[in-house]
């Protein structure tokens, strides 16, 4: 298993933009074969960064779904919708594993 973590730098004006943003992609991962586990929101502290994290089963499973969002209409007007709006300054993606459990 994958897990991608996204670190975003958003337009604390544009939440409301972001927050659909969000919404889009959590239904489009899942759609796509993987588990989306959230996207998490400016409460307290900082008022422009925002976390999402999402599993696949493994690279090549993530690396299709890359493949494939790309010509994707639903995924091409998500990202029409960040573009448009500029609700995302930045963005930074990890790749991380889970600790399996030790009996």
């Amino acid at each position: 298993m994958i897990t991608v973590h996204l670190k975003y730098e958003i337009d604390a004006d544009k939440l409301a933009d972001f927050e659909e943003y969000g919404r889009r992609w959590v239904r489009l991962v899942n759609r796509f074969g993987g588990t989306h586990h959230g996207y998490f929101l400016p409460s307290e502290g900082d008022s422009d960064i925002a976390y999402a994290l999402f599993s696949f089963p493994g690279l090549a499973a993530y690396e299709q779904y890359r493949a494939d969002s790309m010509v994707d209409p639903e995924c091409q007007e998500a990202f029409a919708l960040a573009r448009r709006t500029r609700c995302i300054k930045r963005y930074e993606r990890r790749f991380l594993r889970p600790l399996d459990a030790v009996s």
